[in-house]
């Protein structure tokens, strides 16, 4: 019987490099799967390259819901990890329990949310609910408008004791969003469960990108994501032919056409 990677199976990585990735759809959740990844993210960042938001703050918890479910049946082993969305937890732990809950009950293996020490009880109250919790510090992009913005942590003793805090609550991992990359060193030889890095340099004991930026879909991804492939191009260049030949008379049925694209 397949089963899928649990909360405890990725904790128990702590010290043993594995790549996660975001996906929000069941076709790109069963690609990353088939790529060998088996820790994905439904990320609230689906506002930004999904729904076409300016910031994650408009995702709701049934977007949440709906896409966590998607990924869910669009892969078999894989862990799937899905954002509380802002305030769907914040207001109290009651309420952060029964948010918790909903996405469980869509698909999820595991909730995502941001904050540290001003978060713990909040994810003590979801673990103890049975519900296990990945824990998210440094920049967190639903409330960075609000206060520092985008730029790289460095608060060293700050960061240190958000760490300290998730890791006592209960999360089993923690991503590490843009934090000083020797400071993400630290806390990363410092605490028992793994960080999961982005933009936080080569020390974490994982990595994370957002999936468009990682395609070449996103039209201005952050300076630390590299793309891997230019779906977004080649995209374009299919639509492109693939209307030229309509215009030309052509049945799409017989296939693109070997001519060159007019433009």
């Amino acid at each position: 019987m397949i089963v899928r990677t649990r909360a405890n199976a990725i904790r128990e990585r702590k010290g043993r490099p594995f790549a996660t990735i975001t996906a929000y759809d069941a076709a790109f959740g069963r690609a990353a799967e088939n790529a060998g990844i088996d820790v994905i993210l439904v990320g609230d960042s689906l506002g930004n390259v999904v729904l076409g938001y300016a910031s994650t703050v408009s995702v709701t918890l049934e977007d949440m819901e709906r896409h966590g479910a998607a990924v869910a049946r669009g892969t078999r082993r894989a862990h799937v990890a899905v954002d509380l969305p802002f305030m769907s937890y914040e207001p109290s732990n009651e309420e952060a329990i029964r948010s918790a809950g909903r996405l469980v009950r869509a698909g999820a293996s595991s909730v995502k949310l941001e904050g540290g020490i001003e978060r713990a009880e909040r994810i003590a109250a979801i673990v103890g609910a049975n519900v296990p919790v990945m824990a998210h510090i440094g920049v967190v992009p639903q409330t960075a408008s609000l206060g520092e913005g985008f730029r790289r942590r460095t608060d060293r003793e700050r960061l240190l004791a958000d760490a300290d805090a998730v890791t006592a609550a209960g999360a089993f991992a923690v991503v590490l969003e843009m934090v000083d990359a020797d400071i993400a060193r630290e806390i990363t030889a410092r605490i028992a469960i793994p960080t999961i890095g982005i933009g936080s340099g080569p020390h974490c004991d994982a990595q994370i990108l957002v999936l468009y930026d990682l395609l070449g879909l996103t039209a201005d991804p952050p300076p630390f994501a590299k793309p891997y492939a230019t779906l977004g191009a080649a995209a374009t260049e299919a639509m492109r032919r693939y209307a030229a030949d309509v215009v030309a008379g052509r049945d799409p049925a017989d296939g693109p056409s070997l001519e060159p694209t007019a433009v």
